[in-house]
């Protein structure tokens, strides 16, 4: 079993209806693998978290494609209530690199690119172009 499945189980449920389910399961990967996966968050097939997710914070307003890599101890947060139209998007390819920070200005959108890369312990708080690698705090293209 891992993180991942147990995410799919409480999204799945969480789609048909059965909200406290989902919740079970969430609650299930905190305890097994220190992540936070919330079943409103959107995830596409493919989806990695390495080293078990450890560590992983995920928000409910995230959107995150196919064939995309979290590494371990990273946050995914948008700065806004759950359900508002506020929305982290990650878009097919990316990989996040451990330690990140990608957080969204105060009720601003945020989208990280296909195929872009956010390098170790980065503090992403504004949108990346496709195929863009950055790194820092505050995050920066290196190409």
């Amino acid at each position: 079993m891992t993180p991942e499945q147990v995410w799919r189980w409480s999204q799945a449920l969480h789609r048909h209806g059965f909200r406290r389910s989902a919740r079970i399961l969430k609650f299930v990967n905190y305890m097994l693998f220190r992540a936070i996966l919330p079943p409103q968050a959107q995830t596409g097939r493919g989806l990695r978290l390495g080293h078990l997710g450890l560590g992983v914070v995920v928000h409910p307003n995230v959107t995150i494609g196919a064939d995309v890599t979290i590494w371990h101890h990273v946050t995914i947060s948008a700065t806004t209530w759950v359900g508002s139209d506020v929305r982290i998007t990650i878009e097919d390819g990316v990989t996040i690199g451990a330690g990140s920070i990608i957080v969204g200005r105060h009720n601003e959108s945020l989208v990280l690119g296909r195929r872009c890369s956010v390098g170790a312990g980065s503090v992403v708080t504004q949108s990346i172009e496709s195929g863009a690698v950055v790194v820092g705090n505050p995050a920066r293209p290196i190409r």
